[in-house]
């Protein structure tokens, strides 16, 4: 537990030093806690960077230069061993609050609120970390902008908020039985997906979600798909479309799933990838082959999952389905 509380500590300073850093400034703070070989996994346009100077070069320095004012507004933080990997990570979601006031990626600037939904993993070693995933949701940040490239979405787009119990920020330690229970269920939730891709005659959607999550679960997804309540409407609004609109998933597994307290979550790069057969996200049929960059962060409520928030890299799926969202704002000069 002393190891958590460790790697909490650093993450948290990072964060608290971040708070104050510019786009000249913020190479030199990220280099304070951040080996100089750390790994940088992040969406498109971001994609894989090396240490303090390739974190900063690709996202860190133009955001900032877009963004004034910014706070990180946190609504979940927690630490765990990696239970399919190696090391001691944490995880942090919530948004990073600014004011738009200069281009980013080819979004002119609103000079209004703009909140970037945000989730990322470290893995923190002898006080520096040594690797991220940093995945962000830049299809809501141009939804704020008033760009939509996509057709009105299945589900709901709204700001995300955190936990409905308010208590994701777990900056104390916390009691492992809890979270080693938090983790055997989302192992669980991941096994009664993939048995029913695999089984002949899998269990009703219903009956599959019963097993592990509450009735009225919040699932809240991308922009491109949208957040969605309760069992029935996650079926109608996410379930059924990606199940029936895409083909031939291929899953790749994780590079980090942990758990701690009532909250856990995974990443891969990619987890899966699957086959567009038509009308998925109004997208035509293909034929090529999509990988998904996904992060998800779930809350447990006694015992059955009752929030769940996904990351899931668009540009990229869009980009490998011959829809480059950014190339398409430089053309029309968004």
């Amino acid at each position: 537990m002393t190891h958590l509380q460790d790697a909490k500590a650093t993450v948290q300073a990072h964060y608290a030093a971040l708070a104050s850093a510019t786009p000249d400034t913020v190479e030199g703070i990220l280099g304070a806690r951040m080996a100089d070989t750390a790994q940088w996994r992040g969406f498109h346009p971001f994609n894989e960077q090396t240490g303090p100077k390739g974190a900063a070069e690709a996202f860190w320095a133009p955001y900032l230069r877009a963004m004034s004012r910014v706070q990180r507004r946190e609504d979940v933080f927690f630490a765990g061993e990696n239970s399919v990997g190696d090391g001691i990570w944490t995880a942090s979601m919530g948004h990073l609050l600014g004011l738009f006031d200069q281009p980013f990626l080819g979004i002119a600037p609103t000079r209004r609120i703009t909140m970037l939904r945000y989730c990322e993993f470290n893995r923190v070693e002898d006080g520096q970390i040594v690797e991220t995933a940093f995945y962000c949701d830049l299809l809501h940040l141009m939804g704020q902008a008033g760009i939509r490239p996509l057709p009105t979405q299945t589900a709901a787009e709204l700001v995300q908020p955190g936990p409905m119990t308010h208590d994701g920020l777990l900056y104390a330690p916390q009691d492992p039985s809890a979270g080693a229970q938090t983790l055997d269920l989302i192992n669980a939730m991941i096994g009664a997906i993939n048995h029913a891709n695999a089984a002949a005659k899998p269990l009703a959607p219903s009956e599959e979600l019963a097993q592990h999550w509450h009735d009225d679960m919040l699932w809240w997804g991308p922009t491109g798909i949208g957040a969605t309540f309760t069992i029935d409407r996650y079926i109608e609004q996410h379930q059924r479309p990606f199940r029936t609109q895409t083909a031939d998933r291929e899953f790749y597994g994780h590079i980090c799933r942990m758990a701690e307290g009532n909250y856990g979550g995974f990443f891969g790069y990619p987890n899966l990838s699957v086959v567009p057969v038509g009308n998925y996200m109004g997208l035509p049929a293909t034929g090529t082959r999509a990988p998904m960059r996904v992060i998800d962060i779930y809350r447990r409520d006694g015992d059955k999952l009752a929030e769940n928030w996904i990351f899931i890299d668009m540009l990229h799926f869009l980009k490998t389905q011959g829809l480059d969202v950014l190339a398409r704002l430089e053309e029309v000069g968004a």
